[in-house]
């Protein structure tokens, strides 16, 4: 028949396009190791300084310039996605990267980390925000994933106060779309739910949905949607709010779907590291910043920006635990601190403040 001719020929055709990028992307894993032997050859030379095998400014480069190519029928979107997994799985070749994330498994922080990272990195759970950072400082994983903010409930004070200790860097930042559903443990029927286990935050975006549909079950907040899945998948009559990547990690049972109260529920997640990263070309800077406790001392601090024309893209305030009623804010805008103009206004936020700490610049969320 005439299809069945048709279809074996573009089968035929897709055959030899898979052969084609099989050869291409072997041809690109080869030119990832001459990359990484180049990098050690040359650190022999300089005993004090490691190579540096991961450049998130390049790699946010290629995945801008793989979106603004891409041709279609594939939205740009999916192509970066391919392309992400293809890098990552080089970058590999030349040196496996440890990534420490707030487990345990199946958090929307690992998620978050699969995303940046993609499946070839190493990916380590760990109980609290702060031991992230600790591995980060004392150089145990090359990377961390932290949430800093959610669309609709605000800021993640804990990342925040991590800062004012610590000496780690930004060096990237990930957004990703929160889609809670409602799981249960294999033998937990439909009317044996006990209570409902969640982040806090995660409990506080399904509020409207809980009110609605549970009104009279009880709430248990824990320290992750992962841990709200492990206790899920081992008790019977729990159920738990997490993401499709629970599903992975535990035997449960979807019982409802897209449970959050806004559709746009959006959580932003940062990637701690030890290195300055340079300008990719859209970048944001991180600062923080304790102002002398007098009358406009905010506005004082925001208004170089504003005569500077740099764009604000988050500010927030965390109490400064040194002094009563003292604060130290976070301050987030566009630019990089090495453009010259980013420079000039660090040197006046210095001469107002009694503290600035520069987080870092990195590259814009490039999916």
């Amino acid at each position: 028949m005439a299809t069945d001719e048709q279809l074996s020929a573009i089968r035929a055709k897709i055959d030899a396009l898979d052969t084609q990028l099989l050869e291409l992307i072997s041809e690109r894993a080869r030119c990832a190791q001459e990359v990484a032997s180049v990098k050690l050859e040359a650190s022999r030379g300089d005993s004090e300084e490691a190579p540096i095998f991961y450049r998130p400014e390049r790699e946010a480069q290629v995945l801008r310039a793989i979106q603004e190519r891409n041709p279609g029928p594939l939205p740009a979107e999916y192509m970066a996605r391919i392309f992400r997994e293809i890098m990552s799985s080089c970058l590999a070749l030349e040196q496996p990267l440890t990534v420490a994330y707030l487990g345990p498994p199946g958090t929307y922080t690992q998620a978050a980390a699969r995303k940046h990272f993609g499946q070839s990195a190493i990916q380590e759970p760990h109980s609290s925000i702060a031991k992230v950072f600790r591995q980060i400082e004392e150089r145990r994983c090359d990377f961390g994933i932290v949430p800093v903010e959610n669309s609709t409930e605000g800021m993640v004070g804990e990342t925040l106060d991590c800062f004012l200790e610590s000496p780690v860097r930004i060096v990237g930042e990930i957004e990703l779309p929160v889609i809670h559903h409602l799981f249960v443990g294999e033998k937990t029927e439909s009317g044996d739910i006990s209570y409902v286990a969640g982040h806090p935050q995660a409990l506080a975006q399904c509020r409207s949905w809980l009110d609605a549909n549970l009104p009279s079950v009880p709430r248990k907040e824990v320290s992750s949607n992962g841990e709200a899945a492990r206790l899920a998948s081992e008790e019977v009559g729990v159920a738990a709010i997490a993401g499709d990547l629970a599903t992975e990690m535990y035997a449960l049972v979807r019982r409802s779907i897209s449970i959050q109260d806004y559709a746009s529920n959006t959580t932003r997640f940062l990637v701690l590291g030890n290195e300055f990263v340079p300008p990719s070309g859209n970048d944001k800077t991180s600062v923080l910043i304790a102002s002398r406790n007098r009358p406009g001392a905010l506005l004082s601090l925001l208004r170089p920006f504003e005569e500077a024309g740099i764009s604000l893209t988050r500010i927030d305030s965390r109490p400064s635990k040194t002094e009563k009623w003292t604060y130290v804010f976070f301050i987030e805008f566009e630019g990089h601190l090495e453009e010259a103009v980013v420079a000039r206004i660090m040197e006046e936020l210095e001469e107002q403040s009694i503290m600035l700490k520069r987080l870092g610049s990195y590259p814009c969320a490039p999916l």
